[in-house]
């Protein structure tokens, strides 16, 4: 029956360059005189798209027509609108709804959860305060998120995955102990509450606690829940680095062993020891596609990732909570111990140290505190005086103690070759792995990534116009069609009649993304127009603040 479901999904797709008229020949919108990219991979065709409500109705000639709002798309690109399949905006868009970094890259939809999710919070997790129209929410299951975000309005369209993490802590707390039969029991409850909820499926985060806790044999049972529900399983693998053709194959054989699609979640070979070998990696997806295993992946346009400082530090050491490994970190005894496992590794762990090559420089601190924007290499220089016989591994664990455990930071661990082999592959689709932040305001903090600002302008700048590493048509289906078809979205991801008015106008010739890792803080050049379910929300490179976003839940999209 998925394999039927899957297909007839296809079949629409397809068919997406159908032309279809409205009887009166009046619309909402009219997008008249562009270069229409459908989504489906299909060479582009000079089109006009007619829109009522919130659906598109009539693509083509469209002659004679005419529109409450005319949208002039001469010279312009008309596509769907993207679709960030890997998105962390879940907290922030209750802070600012507008969603102007993503808004602003053309992106109508965000796909949010990985390893932690907006819920559930239950049991031993203590529930999430957030504040919506100036009244306090508790958010407890999943549903209660996707009901705050509905009452306080947002810009784009949001789904979400449930992360193993909230489902292990609302289980097992802060304890590193194995769970029993009954507390994984429990652990499936949830995941079947989440996806009754509207869950898409299950993301993990595998390379730290709480998810590294989890066995295979744990996550194939979980996912097996999500097989009932039709859903898929989302995953940062074990670990990029040194073990990352056995991390891959573990993310196959849950996808077989459940019966589940899954989704590697930005694939990439984040050791230098392993630099160059990404062939290997698209080699075993490959053969297990071939085999018949739903795998795909997607990958973010950058090599540098973002991580937290602290995952330098041993697995071991996180037991019991921030107030326990800062409690390590301050104990001598406990300090060597953990210098040694950093210098040494531990096993099935993936060291963020030793994947950089133990070289400070190439970890930059994108916290929101005094060293943001600064290369660790300063950092530590700046704290010690520039003392070469200050240990640099107890002024790491002296600086976390300081920052109660948590500092955001970018790492330089992958290459540009092995990241474009990754992205050239049919079944590898893009997402930013980054949140909705602004230039100005409340959101205007930190050091973030330029992913957060980037990422899809990046893709058709330079991967489409200046490398021609990508076809247009090609670039526009991983940011679209490929996305809402491997989360299982329907009516979205393809300009087609009777598909949701979720559209994106860009200048071909201009699009590019414009943050860099120093200044972060700058939105992209060469989106005109965005347009979601039917309400214009960038208009002419200005934000209107419309916020027709929905939520769209799994159990009311998914066709498998």
């Amino acid at each position: 029956m998925r394999k039927f479901a899957v297909l007839t999904l296809l079949c629409a797709l397809a068919g997406s360059s159908q032309i279809s008229v409205a009887e009166d020949g009046t619309y909402d919108i009219l997008i008249h005189g562009g270069q229409v990219v459908d989504g489906t991979g299909n060479p582009w065709f000079q089109g006009n798209v007619g829109i009522k409500g919130d659906r598109i109705v009539a693509i083509g000639a469209l002659s004679n027509a005419t529109a409450t709002h005319s949208i002039d798309a001469a010279g312009l690109v008309v596509a769907p609108g993207f679709i960030d399949v890997h998105s962390h905006s879940d907290f922030l868009l209750l802070e600012d709804g507008n969603a102007q970094s993503k808004i602003r890259q053309g992106v109508t939809t965000e796909v949010l959860g990985e390893g932690q999710s907006a819920g559930p919070f239950l049991d031993r997790l203590p529930a999430h305060k957030v504040t919506v129209k100036g009244e306090t929410v508790e958010l407890r299951r999943l549903s209660d998120y996707f009901a705050a975000i509905e009452r306080a309005e947002v810009s784009t369209n949001i789904a979400s995955y449930v992360g193993i993490g909230n489902v292990w802590q609302s289980v097992m707390g802060q304890s590193f102990d194995r769970p029993t039969d009954a507390q994984l029991e429990q652990m499936c409850h949830l995941v079947d509450q989440a996806m009754t909820d509207g869950a898409l499926g299950l993301s993990s985060q595998l390379m730290m606690p709480p998810g590294s806790l989890a066995t295979t044999d744990d996550v194939v049972r979980l996912c097996k829940v999500v097989e009932r529900h039709h859903g898929i399983y989302s995953t940062h693998i074990r670990n990029e680095g040194t073990e990352v053709f056995k991390s891959v194959r573990e993310a196959i054989e849950i996808g077989r062993r459940a019966g589940v699609p899954v989704d590697i979640i930005h694939l990439k070979i984040a050791d230098q020891e392993f630099w160059g070998r990404m062939n290997e990696v698209v080699e075993l997806i490959q053969k297990a596609r071939n085999d018949g295993i739903d795998v795909q992946a997607n990958v973010y346009p950058y090599t540098r990732g973002n991580n937290n400082l602290v995952s330098i530090i041993p697995p071991w050491a996180h037991e019991g909570g921030t107030a326990e490994l800062l409690r390590r970190l301050k104990s001598p005894e406990q300090r060597q111990r953990i210098r040694q496992d950093i210098i040494n590794g531990v096993p099935d762990w993936y060291n963020h140290y030793t994947a950089v090559g133990a070289d400070w420089s190439r970890m930059l601190v994108s916290a929101n505190n005094s060293f943001k924007g600064l290369t660790m290499d300063r950092v530590m220089a700046m704290r010690t005086n520039d003392n070469p016989k200050t240990d640099r591994l107890d002024e790491l664990m002296d600086f976390l103690i300081e920052q109660n455990g948590s500092v955001s930071t970018v790492f330089a661990h992958h290459t540009e070759k092995d990241m474009n082999l990754a992205l050239s592959q049919p079944w590898c689709s893009v997402g930013s792995d980054g949140s909705a932040y602004a230039t100005t305001g409340l959101l205007r903090r930190g050091n973030p990534h330029p992913r957060n600002f980037g990422t899809f302008p990046r893709v058709l700048g330079v991967y489409v116009r200046e490398t021609g590493l990508l076809e247009l048509e090609d670039a526009v289906r991983k940011i679209t069609s490929l996305n809402a078809a491997k989360v299982g979205l329907r009516e979205r991801g393809l300009l087609k009649a009777g598909y949701f008015a979720d559209v994106t106008i860009f200048d071909p010739a201009k699009v590019a993304d414009r943050s860099t890792y120093t200044d972060p803080f700058q939105y992209p050049v060469g989106i005109r127009h965005v347009i979601v379910n039917g309400e214009i929300v960038l208009t002419d490179g200005e934000h209107s603040n419309a916020r027709p976003g929905r939520v769209l839940r799994g159990s009311a999209v998914s066709v498998r």
